[in-house]
C-alpha cells in the first residue's frame, strides 16, 4: 500500500510516512508561554538560567536545598551514586553564581524517568520550575527517549499543573508511594 509522503517525512520500513525527529524538543514545545504583545513585560519575565551537569563540587550546596525541600532528602551517597550512574542526567540550575534548583533523570532503553526537580524555596512561582523541567525534556530527547515518566506527589497541586501545562498526561495513581508521609503518587508522561 502506498501512502502518500508529505515534504519533510521520510519513509520507514513499515510503509507509513514518518516525519523526521526534530532535533531539539525546542521546535515541537515552545521554550516561553505566548504572551499578547501589548501583555509582554520585559520586567516580568524571569532571568534566563543557566545549566551545567552535577558534578562533585555542586553536591554541597543541592544537599543544603534538598533538605530545605523535601521530607525524604536524599543523602550525600545517593548524590554520588547519581554522579556514578551512567543512565544518570542530572543538572543544576544557575542564576548568576546561584545554584536555585537541579533536576535528573535516568535513561532506561528509550524511557527517561525523572529522579528529582527542585527549586529553592525563595525562587519558587517564578517559572524556573518549568524551565527546569523543559531543559530536561529538551535533554532527554536528545539522547534519545521516546517517553518521559514521573511521579508526583498528590497533594503537589502546583507541580501537577505545571507538568500538565507541559504536556504531561496522568496515567495512574500509585497509593502509599511516599514512605515518610503516606501519601499517593500520581503518575504522569510526556510522549515525544
Amino acid at each position: 500500500m502506498n501512502f502518500p509522503i508529505r515534504p519533510g517525512s521520510i519513509r520507514c520500513t513499515c510503509g507509513f510516512p514518518r516525519r523526521k525527529r526534530p532535533k531539539s524538543i525546542r521546535e515541537i514545545l515552545p521554550m516561553t508561554d505566548p504572551v499578547e504583545p501589548e501583555q509582554q513585560n520585559l520586567s516580568d519575565m524571569p532571568p534566563p538560567l543557566m545549566f551545567k551537569r552535577l558534578g562533585l563540587n555542586h553536591v554541597p550546596r543541592v544537599l543544603l536545598l534538598e533538605r530545605e525541600c523535601y521530607p525524604d532528602p536524599w543523602t550525600h551517597g545517593m548524590f554520588l551514586q547519581e554522579l556514578e550512574n551512567v543512565n544518570s542526567h542530572f543538572f543544576v540550575a544557575y542564576l548568576d553564581e546561584t545554584i536555585i534548583g537541579y533536576g535528573g533523570f535516568w535513561l532506561l532503553i528509550d524511557e527517561a524517568h525523572v529522579t528529582r526537580v527542585t527549586v529553592n524555596p525563595a525562587y519558587r512561582r517564578r517559572g524556573y520550575g518549568m524551565d527546569i523541567m523543559r531543559y530536561l525534556m529538551d535533554q532527554a530527547y536528545q539522547v534519545g527517549a521516546v517517553i518521559m515518566r514521573l511521579e508526583v506527589r498528590e497533594t503537589n497541586i502546583p507541580a501537577q499543573k505545571m507538568y500538565k501545562k507541559l504536556g504531561f498526561v496522568t496515567e495512574g495513581r500509585r497509593p502509599g508511594y511516599y514512605q515518610s508521609t503516606g501519601e499517593a503518587a500520581i503518575l504522569m508522561a510526556y510522549r515525544f
